[in-house]
């Protein structure tokens, strides 16, 4: 078996994090690549990299042949890795050395039931919709994909923008708002709850469209099918206006029409067979954490 370890500089209290999981590989001798922008700081804070280096392969590009790629962080670095793999089809595995952890859902103290169950196949493959962008009118800019979420929302902390937006060309609403994200089920919990998006299963085919402080108060969020084609025109008074993409933004003339769809690859995350969604929401947002229960 060969994994893949992409991850940021972490904290030293999660040094033993670390060392916890090189020593759960190399348990298994489990070959072991690590993403050339950290294995630096792994060399130097590993409590022994000489002792794993018989399970290391050291080379600057991403091997074809992993099993998985395991990221170290929160949900955040979990996003820059889909990025990175450039939707490749290898299933992603996410450890939480972050906060919430919806996506890098497995905890330090379970990383050890984790890498057997890699290694035993007791494991469940889970594929997500991700966004897929384009520019109109504009040639030669490629946009990355988006697991969570795509959001326009206004440059600066003054004036509101006007959002036009149109579902395979038809007019749906104007939104006068601060922005407007489309997520996708996996981004319910996400941006889109943040600003009181309903939360939808990772396996439903939709689109989240949710206003971000709309001055109208009746707009409400949408669920549309994913097999649709959104379209967003947008008006500010700066000319611009921010783009987002997950974590990833971009300073975008409002000449340039936004079309959204449903991209042809999917991304594949690893599931423990003893996690599933509603346990996890459950866990992470607390519902039920009452006295009377």
């Amino acid at each position: 078996m060969k994994i893949g370890i992409y991850g940021k500089n972490l904290t030293e209290n999660f040094k033993p994090v670390l060392n916890q999981l090189f020593d759960s590989l190399l348990l298994h001798d489990i070959k072991t690549w690590i993403h050339p922008k950290f294995l630096p700081y792994y060399q130097e804070n590993a409590a022994d990299f000489t002792k794993y280096k018989k399970i290391m392969v050291i080379n600057s590009v991403m091997p074809d042949d992993l099993d998985c790629l395991i990221t170290l962080g929160g949900d955040g670095t979990f996003l820059e890795a889909i990025s990175a793999i450039k939707l490749i089809q290898i299933p992603l595995l996410g450890i939480n050395t972050g906060r919430l952890g919806f996506l890098a859902d497995i905890s330090p103290d379970d990383i050890p039931q984790a890498i057997d169950s890699l290694v035993n196949g007791n494991y469940r493959l889970e594929e997500r919709m991700v966004l897929k962008a384009t520019l109109q009118s504009e040639l030669g800019i490629q946009l990355p994909y988006a697991l969570n979420d795509l959001t326009v929302h206004k440059r600066d902390t003054s004036s509101m923008i006007l959002i036009h937006a149109f579902i395979d060309d038809l007019f749906l609403a104007n939104y006068w708002a601060d922005g407007l994200i489309i997520a996708t089920p996996t981004g319910s919990t996400a941006y889109s709850m943040s600003v009181g998006g309903p939360i939808v299963s990772p396996d439903s085919q939709n689109f989240i469209i949710t206003p971000i402080a709309s001055h109208n108060l009746t707009v409400r969020p949408l669920v549309i099918p994913n097999h649709h084609e959104i379209s967003l025109r947008i008006e500010s008074r700066d000319s611009k206006f921010l783009l987002s993409l997950d974590s990833r933004s971009y300073v975008i003339e409002e000449t340039l029409e936004v079309r959204v769809k449903k991209a042809e690859t999917p991304v594949k995350l690893i599931k423990m067979n003893n996690q599933d969604f509603f346990n996890t929401i459950r866990t992470k947002l607390m519902w039920g954490i009452d006295t009377r229960n």
